[in-house]
């Protein structure tokens, strides 16, 4: 009953806190599939184990999704739930790792992973930086399940490398690589191999070895779409890639390209089975864009966690006794903020719909055009931003139109853009290196994150780091055995409570 009360409470706040900001509807938006609470599903043990971890997802990133797709009119204002917001059991779960209270994906993929607290850059090891731990997935996969790591990032990245290797850097790419094969896991999914030749380019390629211990290895969307049960071992590849092989983000996808929801769907083809399965699906980017600063291509990579969400949620429709999902994330990326200092309480976060790209495809764009003429001017780049951002020069015909006016930059804005092409337009190493700088760019091109910035911004999104913080994580849980993760607790306790519904030692 105090679990009951407490899920109550905590889905009150979370609505509470919910109701404030501006939106508009998503092009792509998910089918909301009612999930409601079922005493059939208490205790139960569930075949068949969906675990959804937004990198770098925490409440405000939710929240701005919710904010983006909800109601702006004064007397109106709401948000619009996502699919997994409306899961029954809700919890909070705390981040901090062995020697941070702002850790990395590593360490907090350990802790999901393993359940134990370890250094920030290890994965799949204890504090000692050497007994490995044995992971749920590897608990699972001797029980008799199948198992599945999907991601849009990489795939020897920190995040599932968590969830099969065991390595004391999560620089060491090649050696993650070469633990793939050997995990005997059914199914990987979704971002290349980062570095495949090792780093100086010496090594056996990975995918030689991967199909070398017997695995498919599936990078032509037809030949991916043909994979099912039979189909043995399987690594299907993206065949789009952007940003070190990643999948590309989903504001920068095209009609046709496989999605994070295609490679759910795939691996619910592939692993179904009557001792069932655990799949693993990680939303990478939305970490990448927060550390860029870039709200417009976070929401849209939480829209597409959604979707993904929801080829679980059409599954356990099918199995709704013997399914359990969660989503999470693994810790909080940018320090992201709804309410900016210059808007005061107002939010406007239609403002985003202007943006076309991402930070990436952007920075691509503009390297090409430097490419062409190394000596192109801020005159010239300006329309480039107006066509991709919407925002519009001072001195440009359309700033006096009255429906334009929010995305006119004032002469601060414009003079912020002007000092940022100017830094944009050195080579890298003769950037200038100060206090200030630092704050305005990170390490990310100058230009293309003042755009991001200036535009989240006028939508009322602020941001406090370019790097991870302490931020704890909502837990949403669904089906089988949900009950237990309800409540507050530490995100090892992810692991422990995954270990005691399971009924794995």
């Amino acid at each position: 009953m105090k679990r009951k009360i407490l899920a109550i409470l905590l889905s009150v706040t979370a609505a509470v806190t919910m109701l404030t900001g501006c939106g508009t509807s998503s092009k792509k938006e998910v089918k909301n599939t009612e999930v409601t609470a079922s005493k059939s599903t208490e205790g139960k043990t569930p075949k068949y184990v969906f675990l959804f971890i937004g990198d770098g997802m925490s409440s405000v990133q939710i929240n701005a999704t919710q904010v983006y797709r909800g109601n702006n009119t004064s007397g109106q204002i709401a948000t619009k739930p996502l699919n997994f917001t409306g899961f029954p059991a809700v919890g909070l779960a705390t981040t901090f790792d062995a020697t941070s209270f702002c850790p990395d994906s590593a360490s907090t993929g350990t802790s999901i992973s393993s359940g134990v607290k370890t250094h920030s850059g290890v994965i799949g090891l204890n504090v000692d930086k050497t007994t490995k731990p044995e992971s749920i997935t590897e608990k699972l996969k001797a029980a008799g399940k199948k198992i599945g790591i999907v991601s849009t990032v990489t795939i020897n990245h920190a995040t599932p490398a968590a969830f099969y290797a065991h390595v004391p850097s999560r620089n060491d790419y090649y050696d993650i690589a070469m633990q793939l094969p050997e995990s005997n896991f059914d199914y990987f999914g979704g971002g290349s191999i980062y570095k495949a030749t090792g780093d100086k380019k010496d090594k056996q390629d990975a995918y030689e070895v991967i199909k070398s211990k017997g695995y498919t290895i599936a990078n032509k969307k037809e030949d991916i779409q043909k994979l099912d049960s039979s189909s043995n071992k399987v690594y299907a590849v993206t065949p789009v890639t952007e940003d070190s092989g990643s999948m590309p983000y989903t504001i920068d996808t095209k009609d046709g390209d496989l999605t994070l929801a295609d490679y759910v769907s795939k691996g619910i083809d592939i692993l179904d089975n009557d001792k069932g399965f655990f799949l693993m699906c990680e939303s990478g980017k939305i970490d990448w864009a927060c550390h860029a600063n870039d709200a417009m291509s976070a929401i849209k990579e939480v829209i597409g966690l959604e979707s993904a969400v929801q080829k679980a949620i059409d599954f356990a429709g099918k199995h709704p006794d013997e399914t359990l999902i969660l989503v999470t994330g693994d810790h909080e990326t940018g320090g992201m903020t709804i309410g900016y200092a210059a808007t005061g309480y107002n939010t406007a976060f239609n403002i985003l719909d202007k943006q076309k790209i991402s930070y990436i495809a952007f920075d691509t764009l503009i390297s090409k055009k430097k490419e062409a003429n190394p000596n192109i001017s801020f005159e010239e780049v300006m329309p480039m931003i107006k066509e991709n951002f919407g925002l519009i020069a001072p001195g440009d015909a359309d700033a006096n139109v009255e429906a334009n006016k929010p995305y006119v930059l004032t002469s601060y804005e414009y003079q912020k853009l002007q000092n940022a092409f100017a830094e944009s337009m050195k080579k890298a190493d003769q950037r200038t290196k100060n206090e200030e700088t630092a704050v305005l760019y990170g390490e990310y091109d100058p230009l293309s994150v003042t755009i991001t910035h200036i535009i989240n911004n006028k939508a009322g999104i602020g941001w406090t780091s370019y790097s991870h913080t302490g931020t704890p994580v909502p837990v949403y849980a669904y089906g089988a055995s949900s009950e237990i993760f309800e409540g507050s607790y530490d995100n090892t306790d992810i692991f422990k409570k995954l270990v005691d519904v399971c009924k794995v030692k």
